[in-house]
């Protein structure tokens, strides 16, 4: 008997039934009540824990802690779980090469063992980690970022174009997939500006007429920056009605006024998990997927629960990865918090305020935390006069941290910044200084034509004495 392919492994009428199709996603959440929400959480928690007891990674994480198999009876008995990050993955990587053994292959018969999907995270925050998926968990994966752009109004008429990165990185090809799976858009895969350089970005947007882009903000800027310094009028000359993406460093306000007028919409996740949480026409917050991925924030310092409304890391659990890898309490170190007012689109599902930062690139300034990902667009969003390329300094100076922002600016580059400091102070509650870049100076320090993820902080104090 031949083990199962790709399409026989992902069993697409099942995946239909469970999960529907991404047009359906209003309509299934607002009949879907918070208790059959529940239940079905549930049944999907269990079965991840059961196929989780038979890796040698979670068996190890979880006997270290004391739990046994009969201790979780429900989706309650998750505080009973040990959370984990990325470095936990890394070292049952070096432990075990070349993909650790966090996997469940060896848990199926030879002539069952389902293909495996291989991809690796960027790296952006030291060794690419592998990132392995089932068929039937990476097609699940694919509808549920289908979900989202179907909820911000990208249909099968658009011209998608993508500057997500390929190559191993996980990022490029997930997005083309779900596209083309489960939206059915024309797709126009430019990635980054090393595999397509950014004037050439430009043209073919101009010459197919793009009229949605997907990727990260920062990089999504960029490129209309590009396009008027080569005469194209954003919104004119490239029609481009829809953002949809990773905003990081860019407002909302900032991104629709470059590309004249668009309309922008967030979304988060990682490469572990795919989509958790995504903006709807309402704007009013990111949606969590909560039939796919059990969200919550936990706080920084000891882990425990945080209140509604609180921020904290996001640790999420993907119900839906039963066949490969299961996530099941994984930290990713990215900081958020739940919303407590009721959906303006009555959906059942919890929503979070968005990505804050990340907790371990967190800055304390004089007891203050600050998130140098969050920067730039409190001072973008203010002051038409400063661009989007920004890099965080930190430094120890006569005992205390202090922290520089470099923008890119357009004007006079020696022009008081007292403004933009004070902008900094009342709304971040501490004295941060502001030094001004011309427009490219900065490109160096960013990596952004380079990287997946823009450099956002620069800490100098490990050169300190």
């Amino acid at each position: 008997m031949l083990p199962p392919n790709y399409f026989e492994a992902m069993d697409y009428p099942g995946i239909i039934r469970d999960y529907g199709r991404p047009e359906r996603f209003v309509e299934r959440f607002t009949a879907l009540s918070r208790d059959e929400l529940r239940a079905i959480q549930n049944e999907r928690f269990l079965k991840i824990v059961a196929f989780a007891w038979k890796i040698p990674f979670y068996q190890r994480l979880w006997g270290a802690k004391g739990v046994e198999p009969g201790d979780i009876r429900s989706i309650e008995d998750i505080v009973k779980l040990p959370a984990y990050s990325k470095s936990d993955l890394m070292a049952s990587v070096e432990a075990h090469p070349p993909i650790g053994d966090f996997h469940g292959l060896d848990a199926y018969p030879a002539d069952q063992r389902p293909p495996l999907v291989f991809q690796t995270t960027s790296g952006t925050t030291g060794k690419p980690q592998p990132l392995l998926f089932g068929a039937k968990s990476r097609e699940i994966q694919n509808l549920l970022l289908g979900r989202f752009y179907a909820l911000q109004g990208i249909t099968r008429d658009d011209i998608v174009h993508s500057v997500y990165g390929h190559g191993m990185v996980n990022g490029g090809h997930y997005v083309r997939e779900s596209i083309l799976h489960w939206v059915g858009a024309q797709m126009m895969t430019a990635g980054t500006g090393v595999e397509t350089r950014s004037a050439n970005q430009v043209g073919l947007m101009k010459e197919f007429g793009a009229t949605a882009i997907v990727g990260f903000g920062d990089y999504i800027k960029r490129l209309s920056d590009v396009a008027r310094e080569a005469g194209l009028e954003p919104g004119r000359d490239i029609p481009v009605r829809v953002i949809s993406g990773h905003m990081g460093a860019e407002s909302r306000e900032t991104m629709s006024r470059a590309w004249g007028g668009s309309q922008v919409f967030d979304w988060y996740g990682v490469g572990d998990t795919g989509a958790i949480a995504g903006e709807g026409p309402d704007l009013s917050g990111m949606y969590v997927q909560e039939d796919a991925q059990y969200l919550e924030i936990l706080d920084i310092a000891t882990g425990a629960p945080v209140a509604d409304g609180e921020s904290g890391d996001m640790v999420c659990t993907c119900l839906f990865k039963d066949d490969v890898f299961p996530i099941i309490r994984f930290n990713t170190h990215d900081v958020s918090a739940f919303k407590t007012d009721s959906s303006p689109l009555g959906l059942n599902l919890r929503r979070i305020v968005g990505f804050l930062g990340r907790s371990d690139n967190m800055v304390k300034l004089r007891g203050i935390n600050i998130y140098p990902t969050g920067i730039g667009a409190l001072l973008t969003e203010n002051h038409a006069d400063l661009m989007s390329e920004y890099v965080c300094q930190v430094e120890r100076v006569g005992g205390r941290d202090e922290m520089t922002v470099h923008i890119e600016a357009s004007g006079a580059l020696d022009r008081p910044t007292e403004a933009y400091e004070a902008l900094l102070k009342t709304r971040l509650g501490v004295e941060i200084a502001v030094k001004l870049a011309a427009p490219g100076a900065l490109v160096h320090l960013t990596q952004i034509e380079v990287r997946q993820k823009p450099i956002r902080l620069i800490d100098n104090r490990k050169d300190a004495s």
